[in-house]
C-alpha cells in the first residue's frame, strides 16, 4: 500500500529547491499537497506548471511572521483537510565574515529559519494532538551539526531547529506524533547559487571539496525517513559520518575544521615577498 496516498502534506518553502523536489515526489505518490511560499517567480512557475495530476493548493506567506504563517496553515487545512505531514523547508542562507555581516542578517536568519519553523509547527500540532497522529519534518543543515566557517548567522539558526526537534520528539511521541530532523550538506538549489557571491574565500575553498547533491536525493531521503519513522535523516553518507564524528569525537571535529580553515587561508593569502 502506498503510504502517502491521499494524505495531506503541507510544505513550507515548497516552490524551489528541496521543498519543490519533495512536492513533486509526494504529488507523484498520490498525496494532497499544500505549499506555503513567498509570492515570487518560483511560486509563479509552480502555479503555471504544477506536477501532473497533482492535488495542489498554493498559499503565499512569509512564515517568519506568526500571523501570516498561522493564517496560511489554516487556509491549507480548510482547502485539503487536516495536516498529516508537515515539512518545514523554508529558509535563507547568507554567508560572510562574522564582523562584516550586518546585524539584521543575524536576526533575519533566526526569524525565517527558526521562527518560521516554529510558527508552522505550532499551527499544526493542536489538530495532530486531537487526532493522535501526524508527522513533522524540519530541515536543519550540516551547519546545524558542525561549526562551518562563514556561517555565523545561518548555523545558529539551524542549531536552533535541531534543538527544537530534539525536544518536540520527546514531548510529542506519547501523543502519536513523529518528529524528524533532516541534515543536508550542500544541495544544488537556487539558494546555494545565491550564496556564492557572499562566501568568504575560506568558505568557498572548503565547500569546493564537497560536491552538491541534487534536491531530489534529499526529497527521497525525507520520504524514506517518514515511512521508517526515523528521528534523524542524513541524505548523504558523508554527512552521516561527520555527524557521528561530531558526537563521538568533538575534539577531532574541531581539529578537522581548524585544519581545513588553515589550509584554505594559506591558499588564499598571497606569497610573502
Amino acid at each position: 500500500m502506498e503510504p502517502f496516498r491521499d494524505i495531506h502534506a503541507l510544505i513550507t518553502g515548497g516552490s524551489s529547491g528541496i521543498g519543490l523536489a519533495t512536492v513533486r515526489r509526494l504529488a507523484a505518490r498520490g498525496a494532497r499537497v499544500s505549499v506555503i511560499a513567498l509570492d515570487d517567480p518560483y511560486l509563479a512557475a509552480l502555479r503555471a506548471d504544477p506536477p501532473p495530476r497533482a492535488i495542489l493548493h498554493l498559499e503565499t506567506a512569509d512564515v517568519s511572521r506568526r500571523d501570516e504563517a498561522e493564517a496560511a496553515v489554516a487556509r491549507c487545512v480548510a482547502a485539503l483537510g487536516p495536516c498529516d505531514l508537515l515539512i518545514t523547508s523554508a529558509g535563507i542562507a547568507r554567508p560572510g565574515y562574522f564582523q562584516e555581516l550586518p546585524g539584521d542578517v543575524f536576526s533575519r536568519h533566526m526569524e525565517v529559519n527558526y521562527l518560521g519553523t516554529l510558527w508552522c509547527i505550532r499551527a499544526v500540532v493542536p489538530a495532530m494532538l486531537a487526532r493522535r497522529k501526524g508527522t513533522i519534518v524540519a530541515i536543519s543543515s550540516t551547519a546545524g551539526l558542525l561549526p562551518v566557517f562563514g556561517y555565523s548567522a545561518y548555523g545558529p539558526s539551524k542549531y536552533a531547529v535541531r534543538g527544537l526537534t530534539d525536544i518536540l520528539r520527546v514531548e510529542l511521541r506519547p501523543h502519536g506524533i513523529h518528529v524528524a530532523c533532516v541534515y543536508p550538506s550542500d544541495v544544488d538549489t537556487p539558494q546555494l547559487a545565491g550564496e556564492e557571491p557572499f562566501k568568504p574565500e575560506e568558505t568557498r575553498r572548503i565547500a569546493g571539496t564537497v560536491k552538491p547533491i541534487p534536491p531530489e536525493q534529499v526529497a527521497d531521503a525525507i520520504l524514506r525517513g517518514v515511512v521508517r519513522r526515523r528521528p534523524i535523516v542524513y541524505p548523504d553518507p558523508k554527512t552521516r559520518w561527520l555527524a557521528r564524528l561530531a558526537g563521538t569525537a568533538p575534539g577531532f571535529t574541531r581539529f578537522y575544521m581548524n585544519q581545513a580553515t588553515r589550509r584554505a587561508r594559506r591558499r588564499r593569502l598571497p606569497p610573502s615577498t
